[in-house]
């Protein structure tokens, strides 16, 4: 495993999340951009933070344009989390599987998720942190954020399954 990248002023580690994950607010201005089309925007998302992983955002459905989300058949298990279920995302000409997912019942320290979705930033045009363009945490299993002031090594790239 490759050594914790040590945090500057006004940075976080991942290093540093616990184990298990934990939810917390933010009011960070969130934006997610698809097809030219915002699609969601809020400041009152929540992170999930959990060790070795960039943050994953969860927008309150209220903030996201519903309309082009699909609900599909596909679910996957979250040890912290419960059960997810996933969007595709439809706007025009374009399809996107699997783009989104939320957890409809999530276990009691993720409940404040329930009514929330998150978003593969990796699938998007853009999706933004307070204006910064994120960077989509590597892999097709995570869905994690990273911007400037976050810090890795993160899991997700080749050969970090066993982190």
């Amino acid at each position: 495993m490759p050594e914790r990248i040590v945090p500057q002023a006004g940075q976080e580690s991942v290093w540093d999340y616990p184990r298990p994950a934990i939810l917390e607010s933010t009011n960070k201005h969130i934006r997610i951009i698809c097809n030219g089309i915002v699609i969601a925007k809020t400041q009152r998302a929540k992170r999930v933070l959990e060790t070795s992983h960039p943050p994953c955002y969860y927008i309150p459905l209220a903030d996201i344009q519903m309309e082009y989300l699909i609900e599909t058949s596909r679910r996957t298990m979250c040890e912290w989390k419960g059960i997810s279920q996933y969007y595709d995302i439809a706007i025009a000409d374009r399809y996107i599987q699997n783009a989104a997912w939320r957890y409809t019942n999530p276990t009691p320290n993720f409940v404040d998720i329930q009514d929330s979705l998150s978003f593969y930033g990796s699938l998007m045009d853009a999706c933004y942190v307070n204006d910064e363009l994120i960077t989509p945490q590597a892999g097709d299993f995570y869905g994690g954020w990273i911007t400037s002031d976050i810090v890795g090594p993160f899991k997700g790239e080749a050969g970090t399954w066993g982190w």
